[in-house]
């Protein structure tokens, strides 16, 4: 039974209509069509001819295997970090977190090009350097530990953030009654205060664990050469080489890489049954412990992996690009930018997937805006019974590999749209409508953490002297939620900007994105043109965090990732 709108709920009638058909169309739609076709294959004998494939499992073992190394290596990396930017006297604390999580707001296939560009016998850097291998070398990151390697450094920084906010969250009382009881620093740490955050390192392993499942970017570069398939680059190239059976194929195959990913969420839930982690007392800064002599070796440390994980990898993509082609050594006379000149000024193929691209970017982040304001409205002020369903709706597209999303996209819009006839298959917008489904929760996200934060008797002043939902939206609530709108406008447009996993499925001659560009040029052999686009788009990258970095201390708490 609706409520009366005088309890309360200044809602307006037609917004919870509204909330359920963006959700049923972003989320339950293309999911429930994913399911049902799966099923139907199931039921028609279409799996057991897959699962005898051993292909599929060659393609299984390699996903388990380089996606369980990645998360250790992310585990180690990003809770190394998440522990000394948190606990110790380390100077320097921003920039190093900043850097940190530059990585993983770097395109995967970026950071794939970049590592190949630093090792092996043809890296332009090593040869410039006189430290390359010899000329018939294998080339090291050609392999699963190659892989998992690439896997754990994009992914450290999804541990260091769910790390971080468990030890920000962590009683003051309880750390300073141990150490006035005569514990040692390594006795707190290792009694106290890593017993409580075991929470933050299983969430941290299960979402690189999730993410790694589905990356498609570096085994697709790292993979495919080697003939090592994931269950992401075994969906593409099923696309590739298209069947009658390839629909069915590749929806069994996106229910198992969900299944994967289910089953990562559900080991990390079984870590953490039966314990009990609710702390009393005071939270927040932990105290902080001071290492003394031993300062400068941490700091030293720290620095050291950021020189390797992120600034030598950009240094050999540099270089890359500025090579005449890949393998020549890059001296003063052979260094050129012809690269960058072909490809912003030649190449039709890349400039129309940056136009694509930002075209893209933008018309998802400021779309999704409007549909957000409202949705998050609807979660934050309203009395529904169904909000809580409606939130998890949200998110669930998003927690999915892109992969999975961008087949069940495909399935839905496969045949003409019932009723207008139309056909968007092959076109630019079921890209858009994709990145609108996979990136709903990221626009949400800021919003919903800025309705919350606002005093809800500003609104009810307002309602109460008569003004309508319309122009207390305009009035009051859109220029205090503003900054964090502005912030959930850059993280779209950086994310979708860089996007490949969904857009590698769904392109076609004329619609490619930045992130196909990069992957077809370095597929077709040119690896310094694929450099050049990949520098550029670092550049991008670099220049959106800072401007959400200078943004930071006007948005809400939580919403630039990298500040606590």
């Amino acid at each position: 039974m609706t409520r009366p709108k005088n309890q309360g709920n200044s809602q307006p009638r037609w917004l919870f209509p509204f909330v359920v058909t963006v959700i049923f169309c972003l989320s339950v739609l293309p999911l429930g069509r994913l399911a049902v076709t799966g099923i139907v294959s199931a039921m028609q004998g279409g799996a057991h001819q897959l699962l005898s494939d051993p292909a599929l499992w060659q393609a299984v073992y390699d996903t388990l295997t380089t996606s369980f190394f990645g998360m250790i290596a992310a585990v180690v990396l990003g809770g190394g970090f998440a522990l000394l930017l948190t606990l110790f006297d380390i100077r320097g604390k921003a920039a190093l977190g900043f850097l940190f999580m530059l990585p993983t707001m770097i395109p995967p296939q970026v950071t794939a090009l970049s590592w190949i560009g630093m090792t092996g016998p043809s890296s332009t850097l090593l040869k410039a350097l006189g430290l390359a291998p010899p000329l018939g070398s294998p080339q090291p990151l050609y392999s699963i530990g190659g892989i998992a390697l690439l896997y754990g450094v994009q992914n450290a920084a999804l541990v260091y953030l769910s790390l971080r906010a468990g030890l920000l969250a962590l009683p003051r009382d309880g750390v300073e009654a141990a150490r006035l009881s005569g514990a040692s620093s390594w006795q707190v740490l290792k009694d106290v205060i890593l017993p409580l955050s075991l929470p933050g390192f299983a969430a941290g392993a299960a979402i690189a664990f999730v993410s790694c499942v589905g990356n498609f970017g570096i085994p697709a570069i790292l993979g495919i050469p080697a003939s090592i398939y994931t269950l992401p680059t075994l969906i593409y190239s099923k696309f590739a080489s298209f069947g009658p059976g390839t629909f069915a194929d590749v929806s069994l195959l996106s229910a198992m890489i969900a299944i994967l990913s289910i089953v990562g969420l559900i080991v990390e839930e079984r870590v953490l049954r039966g314990r009990d982690y609710r702390v009393i007392g005071l939270s927040g800064q932990v105290a902080v412990f001071r290492l003394g002599a031993w300062r400068w070796f941490a700091e030293i440390a720290l620095w050291l992996t950021i020189l390797i994980i992120l600034v030598m990898p950009l240094t050999a993509l540099v270089a890359s690009s500025l090579a005449p082609a890949y393998g020549v050594p890059l001296s003063s006379s052979t260094a050129t930018i012809q690269a960058y000149e072909e490809i912003l000024f030649r190449q039709t193929v890349t400039r129309t997937a940056f136009t694509n691209s930002v075209t893209l970017a933008l018309t998802t982040a400021f779309g999704l805006l409007a549909a957000t304001v409202l949705t998050g409205y609807f979660l934050v002020r309203g009395r529904s019974r169904f909000a809580p369903v409606i939130a998890a709706l949200a998110e669930i597209p998003y927690a999915l590999p892109g992969i999975v999303l961008a087949v069940a996209f495909i399935l839905v819009f496969a045949a003409p749209v019932p009723v207008i006839g139309i056909s968007i298959y092959g076109t630019i917008w079921i890209i858009l409508i994709a990145y609108f489904s996979s990136f709903f929760a990221v626009s949400l996200k800021p919003v919903v953490s800025a309705f919350r934060q606002l005093d809800p008797s500003l609104e009810e002043a307002a309602r109460l002297s008569g003004a309508r939902f319309g122009r207390r939206l305009a009035d009051i609530l859109v220029p205090l939620v503003a900054p964090a709108a502005g912030a959930s406008v850059i993280l779209v447009f950086l994310i979708a900007c860089n996007e490949l996993t969904i857009s590698a499925l769904l392109w076609s001659a004329g619609t490619q994105t930045l992130g196909v560009a990069i992957y077809n040029l370095d597929d077709s052999g040119s690896f310094n043109l694929a450099s050049a686009l990949s520098v550029l788009v670092v550049i991008m990258v670099v220049v959106m965090m800072l401007v959400l970095e200078l943004m930071a201390k006007r948005l809400p708490k939580g919403v630039v990732p990298w500040r606590s």
